[in-house]
Order: structure tokens, then C-alpha cells, then sequence
């Protein structure tokens, strides 16, 4: 092996980029950078029939809008049939694999064997060390590695520490079917050798799996790279993780308005961690992040937890970014058609909006949502709270204000606020029996950023215009 270290993401294109697929492939890039060294894409696509190139550009585009990119060109493993065929011939010659002639009635009663001696299904062996010459004709075989019998293969994992295998619990596994294709086995351990892969992060549902495949490193003559099996996540009632937890695709918290900095954060939190640090920026991870500090066991997914990340990294951001942001989700956002169309019109305002408007959101959509009363036409829909603010005196305290906001010039936010407080004081109102109303008018809404933020990033004339719609 080189000094350099080399991970690998190895998803199967049979559908998009889940949350925990999107985790394994931050921990190897994490992994990388903090090492100097690399992370290579490979894609899993020897399951044709389940395989698709719309899943391929789903994991693609969800690695980079997650800011993961990858080192030198992606990798199909389909493309590599004819190599792993060569490394199965070259494995028989060096006799450590044989061709089996099996038929499926000899394999279906070897498990029904099995089964009522009460032992877990294994092949047999009954063509391990058989002349080739006693071949039945018409059979096409299987290749089958010639696993040792005896002892134990060890895997030195850095998340689980030493696992030991009995060999005798693993067989002589296929690594080339009778139709000539490779299995999912010798193929990724193929793969991973020429690739110069060091280290393996994957979940740990293929721990087992690194048994059969150090088997195949040592039969090669190869390096086994160094393991690390990470635990999956589960939902926050323990069980694994399913749709109505969030086994979602990236794509799907693209649209619930997540910043990737905040899922970036969010995912590596969850499973490993540094100190009591929560909140880490991504140099933060990079400069901290080893995989023998992954926890052992399964992390639990917390939307609460993810919106409270997410909103401080909103809080954080630059303005003009948000903004930015938000034009980029808002085609994919239900019923916000008629913002789009606005957006260009209203880019100027919405950044001028954006620090009264961000202290509150969690979410992107939140941001659009308390923005909508930049993109609202005149005359506003008034939801059922500000329609029910907008009581007969509160029109009459609106007619009034309206007349004092008329003679204010300077349209900023100190001069609004005094001009609105000198209003409430002199009619013996308190400061929240014209805000609300005002409130209601300027935005058709009961909640907003604050009233005089509202004011000065609507504009004089828009303000008056919406305050004159509700006393008229």
C-alpha cells in the first residue's frame, strides 16, 4: 500500500441518495480530507435490471449540491465485467478457486438438509477437489473460491475492533456465475485493488461481507484494506430507520430546506462526535474527523435536532447566499409559483428583508414563507388570525397612523419607530395595539419580522398603499 489514503463511496444506482448512504459517503470524504488524501466514486451497477441512469444522476447531483466531491473520474463497476472474469481465471489457476457443476436440485437438498439437521445452509464442498473430467454434460458452472476450512479470518475493524470468523461459516462462496458475471463479492474486491483503496467505511450490514472478501484479498496475494464498519441509523424510536422517520432522499431535505452545511453538520453529529461540539463548520469536521472516534453503536435520527442545526446555520449565513438559495429551491416548492415569477422584481427587497428574516426561520421554506409578504399583491388575502386583528378599532387606530406615517420622510426604521410610538403615546395606546394591526395590514399575516422592518423594506409608498386598502 502507498502512504496516501484512498476511501471510496460505492452506492448501487437502484434508487436515490438515502440519508444514511449520504452519511457513509460524508465520513469517507471527511476521512480523506483529514488525511491528504482521497475519495473515489465507484457506482455498483451490475444489478442491471434494478440498476438506472436516473438514480446514477440522483446520487450525483445529491453528492454535489452536499458539497462531497469525489477525486478522479466516477467508476462503473459494469464497465470492469471482463476484469473480474480475468481475476476469477487467474484465481483457478493459482487453484485457489474450482468450477462447480452443482445442479439447483443438488443445492435446494443440500438446504433442506441443512434446515433439518438444524444448521445454517452452507455448500458442501462436493466439487472442491473433483477431476473436471467428471463434469455432467450440458452444465455450465459457477466458479467458486476455495475458502480455508480451518481457523478464522480476522477482521481489524477501527469501529468495531477485532471480529473473528469461524471459516468454517463461510463456505466456498460463487465469485463468477455459470452466466459468466462476477458476483457482488469478488467484483468490489476487485474494484477496491485497483483503485488503491485503503481504507473501507461502509455500514456495518457488510461486516460479515468483509470476511468472504479478505478471503479474496489473500487468495490474490493482495493487501486487505483497513476496515471500518459503522453503525446504521435509526429512527428515533430505536427501530431502523424507515420512510416516516426520514430515510429520505437527499433531494427530499433539498426541498424541506435544508442548507447542506447544516446536514453536512447534522450527519456527521450523528455517530461521531467531537467533545460536546454540536455545531462544527465543515473545516471544523475536516480538522477533527478520524473514524475510530465513529460510536460503536446506532445513531437515532432527530428532525428537531436537524431544523436547531439548521437554523443556526441560516443565522449564520451571508444574505446574499439565502437569497440565492431560495431562488435555487423555488421551483421545487409547491404553490410559491407566483413568487417565482416575482423574485427577480423583489431580489433587492427580500436581501434588504433578509437579517430581520432569518433570526426566526429553520428551514428555507420558513424564510419564503414569513418573506411572502414581499411577493403579496395588493389587495392582501388576510389569513384568519390578521383578518380577526382587523377589528373596526383597529381600522380606526390604522386611519390614524396612516395620517402620521404620511408626514415621515426620512422612511427608515429608527424614524418609523419613533413616528409609531409618539403615535401610541399621544392616544394613550400601548406600543402592541398599533403594531398588531399595522402588522396585519402590511403583511396579511399575524406573525411577521419586526413591524418596522416590515415598514422600511416594503417602501413608503407600498406601506401607505396596503395600510390605506384596510381603513378603506
Amino acid at each position: 500500500m502507498t502512504g496516501e489514503v484512498v476511501t471510496r463511496f460505492a452506492p448501487s444506482p437502484t434508487g436515490f441518495l438515502h440519508i444514511g448512504g449520504a452519511r457513509t459517503a460524508l465520513f469517507n470524504w471527511l476521512y480523506a480530507k483529514h488525511t491528504g488524501g482521497k475519495m473515489h466514486l465507484r457506482i455498483e451497477d451490475t444489478d442491471r435490471e434494478r440498476s438506472s441512469q436516473a438514480a446514477v444522476a440522483a446520487i450525483l447531483d445529491g453528492l454535489k449540491w452536499m458539497g462531497l466531491e469525489w477525486d478522479g473520474d466516477v467508476v462503473s463497476q459494469y464497465d470492469r465485467v471482463d476484469r473480474h472474469r480475468a481475476v476469477a481465471e487467474e484465481l483457478l489457476a493459482k487453484g485457489n478457486a474450482y468450477r462447480c457443476y452443482a445442479s439447483q436440485e443438488e443445492l435446494t437438498e443440500m438446504r433442506e438438509m441443512a434446515r433439518a439437521e438444524g444448521r445454517p445452509p452452507r455448500y458442501d464442498g462436493r466439487w472442491r477437489d473433483r477431476d473436471p473430467s467428471e463434469a455432467p454434460a450440458g452444465v455450465l458452472p459457477v466458479i467458486r473460491i476455495k475458502a480455508p476450512q480451518e481457523g478464522e479470518t480476522l477482521v481489524r475493524d477501527a469501529v468495531q475492533g477485532d471480529v473473528r470468523f469461524p471459516n468454517k461459516d463461510l463456505d466456498d462462496f460463487i465469485i463468477l456465475r455459470s452466466d459468466g458475471n462476477p458476483t457482488y463479492m469478488l467484483a468490489v474486491v476487485v474494484d477496491d485493488h485497483d483503485m488503491g483503496v485503503t481504507d473501507v467505511i461502509r455500514g456495518d450490514d457488510h461486516l460479515t461481507n468483509a470476511a468472504r472478501q479478505t478471503v479474496i484479498f489473500q487468495a490474490m496475494g493482495w493487501d486487505v484494506p483497513k476496515w471500518a464498519h459503522i453503525p446504521l441509523i435509526h429512527g428515533p424510536d430505536g427501530a431502523k430507520l424507515s420512510k416516516r422517520h426520514g430515510a429520505l432522499g437527499i433531494e427530499a431535505y433539498r426541498a424541506m430546506g435544508y442548507l447542506p452545511e447544516a446536514l453536512r453538520n447534522y450527519l456527521a453529529w450523528l455517530g461521531w462526535s467531537h467533545g460536546d461540539d454540536e455545531i462544527m463548520s465543515t473545516e471544523d469536521m475536516i480538522g477533527w474527523f478520524d473514524v475510530t472516534d465513529v460510536n460503536k453503536g446506532a445513531a437515532r435520527f432527530d428532525f428537531t435536532k436537524l431544523e436547531a442545526v439548521n437554523g443556526h446555520w441560516i443565522r449564520a449565513a451571508e444574505d446574499a447566499y439565502l437569497v440565492d438559495s431560495i431562488e435555487a429551491l423555488l421551483p421545487e416548492l409547491d404553490g410559491k409559483q407566483e413568487i417565482a415569477a416575482r423574485y427577480e422584481s423583489r431580489r433587492a427587497q427580500l436581501l434588504a428583508a433578509m437579517p430581520g428574516l432569518k433570526e426566526r426561520a429553520k428551514t428555507l421554506v420558513e424564510l419564503v414563507d414569513s418573506a411572502n409578504y414581499l411577493f403579496a399583491v395588493r389587495p392582501l388575502d388576510f389569513d384568519e388570525k390578521a383578518a380577526g386583528i382587523l377589528t373596526d378599532d383597529a381600522r380606526a387606530v390604522l386611519a390614524g397612523i396612516c395620517v402620521e406615517l404620511e408626514k415621515v420622510d426620512d422612511w427608515s426604521v429608527d424614524a418609523l419607530d419613533a413616528a409609531v410610538r409618539s403615535f401610541a403615546e399621544a392616544n394613550e395606546l400601548k406600543l402592541g395595539k398599533v403594531a398588531q394591526p399595522l402588522r396585519a395590514a402590511l403583511t396579511g399575516r399575524s406573525t411577521s419580522p419586526g413591524v418596522f422592518d416590515v415598514l422600511a423594506v416594503l417602501g413608503r409608498e407600498e406601506s401607505l398603499a396596503r395600510i390605506r386598502d384596510c381603513v378603506a
